[in-house]
C-alpha cells in the first residue's frame, strides 16, 4: 500500500489513513534517508493516537516512551547510533518488540537481525516535488 503526504499540513490525514490500515500491528520498522519525514510522521501517528506527550527523535536517547490515553505507553526507537545490533540486547529489546504495545524504529537497518516477523516495514521518500510517498509492507 502507497501513501502520500501532499504537505505537512496533510500529515495528519495520512497518519490517519496509516492507522486505519495496519490495525491489528504494533510493530513499525521505518526506512528513509535523512530528513526524508521518519519522525515528522511517527509524530503525527502518535498525535492521532491521541499521545499528549512532546515527541520528538529519540537520536541521542535511543527510545523514548509516550503514554497513551488509556495509559499504555509507545515505544519510539532511534538506531541511528548504534554501531551493531548486540547494542539493542543491552536496551533489552525483546521486552520492548514483544510487549505487544506499539513500537516504532527509526534506522531499522542497524538492527535488522533483530525485527519481528510481523514487522511492517514503512519507507518514506521525498519526492523531488517536496512530496512525501510513504510504501506500506505489512
Amino acid at each position: 500500500m502507497t501513501l502520500s503526504i501532499a504537505s505537512i499540513g496533510q500529515i495528519h490525514q495520512t497518519a490517519n489513513q496509516f492507522i486505519q490500515a495496519v490495525e491489528g500491528k504494533t510493530i513499525f520498522a521505518f526506512y528513509g534517508s535523512m530528513g526524508a519525514g521518519k519522525t515528522s510522521f511517527i509524530k503525527a501517528i502518535c498525535e492521532e493516537l491521541g499521545v499528549k506527550d512532546v515527541i520528538n527523535s529519540p537520536t541521542f536517547a535511543i527510545i523514548n516512551e509516550y503514554t497513551l490515553p488509556d495509559g499504555n505507553p509507545i515505544y519510539h526507537f532511534d538506531f541511528y547510533r548504534i554501531e551493531k545490533a548486540e547494542e539493542a540486547f543491552d536496551l533489552g529489546y525483546e521486552e520492548y518488540f514483544y510487549s505487544g504495545r506499539y513500537c516504532f524504529i527509526e534506522w531499522p537497518e542497524m538492527i535488522e537481525s533483530l525485527l519481528p516477523p510481523d514487522c511492517v516495514k514503512v519507507y518514506i521518500k521525498e519526492l523531488p516535488n517536496g512530496k512525501r510517498e510513504v510504501d506500506v509492507k505489512i
